[in-house]
């Protein structure tokens, strides 16, 4: 999947460069005011940055903050990124938030118009954003000589890779909540990949399909049938036991109660929230055994300090061991670094949905206007 680098925009002297990036980042309340609380993905642009300075471009960011359904919602401002920006990277301009125009999300060209005025070149670097089908990302390449950034181009070769040519054994890990979420991928990893580990509330649905019993525990009804087919290839590994707390004790950010542990069966009145003792230890064996990992989705609320062994099992597992280990963003990602073991990890990808959805489908709208953009 050959895609234009920014060597092919030729000259950059005195041209004003649009890059669209995905500085979507989470962020927590200081005395009222909104801080950034990871700058990961903004750190990640920061070298193609220098790149297109060094070549004598001005560079104009934009990107995406939030969900404001096309109306101008202070929370969703960029302002706390340009902040940041005023440190990292001085001479970058950043324009505010995409989607404070309905033309974004809805693809509109005449936003997409307003947003290449006065632009000399362009260069997509979301990768987190790429599967969709947003103005910033779908019209600027039909008008403007246009590249995919370093950053995207390393995130479409790694994830592709682990279809075509992974070490073997190549072993994958999803977890998360919602089953319906991730059963497409699962079905495309269960045809590539040597083995599929399966944990977080998604587990759940797969454990019903067997006949066990799940108390209050998420479940998808609709797709039980779809998990007896994934089980019936012999690629799925699920959990063989679970923290539970009972329903009503609040989880996320700590609690007095103490989890108890179950296996096959979770009791009555109670809701399986991580994977247990024994599955850490079957799910690190298999892992230590593997020569490529891929990982997306936690375990269990990893949030919650009762409630994120699991998790801390997969993270300290594919940082201690000889893997290549590639982790598919969201949760994931924030799970690595809130154990302080992202540094020892090969490959960390900044979008959660988008490298699933490049895994399950292969390529994005977005991969291919950059395929046929507009050339010099």
């Amino acid at each position: 999947m050959q895609l234009p680098t920014i060597d092919d925009l030729g000259d950059l002297r005195g041209k004003r460069v649009l890059v669209r990036v995905d500085f979507n980042v989470p962020f927590r309340e200081v005395e009222g005011r909104r801080v950034i609380a990871d700058d990961f993905r903004i750190r990640a642009a920061l070298p193609l940055f220098a790149d297109l300075e060094a070549r004598g471009a001005t560079v104009v960011a934009c990107t995406h903050v939030g969900r404001p359904k096309g109306e101008v919602v202070e929370k969703y401002s960029v302002a706390p990124i340009r902040d940041a920006l005023k440190v990292l990277a001085p001479t970058v301009e950043l324009m505010e938030n995409l989607r404070f125009s309905a033309g974004e999300e809805g693809n509109d060209p005449g936003f997409g118009a307003q947003l290449i005025d006065g632009i000399d070149a362009y260069v997509n670097e979301a990768f987190g954003a790429s599967h969709r089908e947003h103005a910033s990302i779908m019209y600027p390449p039909q008008h403007l000589p246009s590249a995919a950034g370093p950053n995207l181009i390393r995130e479409v070769e790694t994830l592709s890779g682990l279809l075509t040519e992974p070490a073997r054994p190549f072993v994958a890990v999803v977890g998360g909540a919602k089953v319906a979420d991730k059963l497409g991928i699962v079905h495309v990893l269960a045809a590539k990949a040597d083995r599929v580990i399966i944990g977080g509330g998604m587990m759940f649905t797969f454990w019903k399909a067997l006949g066990h019993h799940i108390g209050k525990s998420l479940v998808d009804e609709s797709r039980l049938d779809e998990c007896r087919e994934l089980l019936a290839t012999g690629k799925i590994l699920i959990p063989v036991d679970v923290r539970c707390l009972p329903v009503g004790e609040s989880f996320g950010t700590g609690g007095t109660v103490v989890p108890s542990v179950h296996d096959s069966d979770v009791p009555d009145g109670h809701i399986g929230l991580d994977i247990g003792p024994e599955s850490e230890r079957l799910f690190s064996r298999e892992l230590a055994s593997a020569a490529t990992v891929l990982w997306n989705g936690p375990m269990g609320v990893f949030e919650d300090p009762r409630l994120t062994l699991g998790t801390q099992a997969i993270a300290t597992t594919l940082a201690t061991g000889s893997m290549y280990s590639v982790i598919g963003g969201g949760d994931s990602a924030a799970a690595v670094a809130q154990y302080g073991v992202a540094d020892q990890m090969d490959f960390i990808s900044t979008g959660g949905g988008a490298s699933l959805e490049l895994l399950e489908f292969g390529d994005f709208p977005s991969l291919r206007v950059l395929r046929n953009r507009k050339v010099l």
